[in-house]
């Protein structure tokens, strides 16, 4: 390996770098295989997903082994022209992409926890 290389899988990476990207403003008729040659480029894929449904087009995941080579993909194909389109590249963050719940529903799966394991949710300190 390369000094510059090992330079950087030694480097420490920001917290939000992860081996999944979530990839946006694709061409809706981009095929699996060219997004295997555009991705593959910076490291073997474990997986890509292409978004099919209405909401999910233009859009994909994709999968590295290594989270190096998702880091080296995503900070060179972020703004890369696909077919007159601009790629948007960004880390995967489930918390981003999880499906908002409200205030109130949190307190209630928080209340049934407390009950299934008998706290009560306040802090106690020890006697001595």
């Amino acid at each position: 390996m390369a000094a510059a290389a090992q330079r950087a899988r030694n480097q420490r990476l920001p917290p939000e770098v992860n081996r999944a990207l979530f990839v946006r403003n694709l061409p809706f008729n981009i095929s699996s295989e060219e997004m295997y040659d555009i991705f593959g480029k910076y490291g073997p894929i474990r997986q890509i997903r292409i978004g099919t449904t209405k909401e999910t087009r233009g859009t994909a995941y994709v999968v590295y082994e290594d989270i190096y080579d998702a880091k080296n993909a995503c900070d060179h194909l972020s703004g890369f022209n696909v077919a007159n389109r601009y790629l948007i590249v960004l880390y995967f963050n489930p918390v981003r992409h999880s499906k908002k719940i409200s205030t109130k529903e949190q307190e209630e799966q928080l209340r049934k926890m407390q009950d299934k394991y008998g706290v009560d949710g306040q802090q106690h300190t020890k006697g001595k």
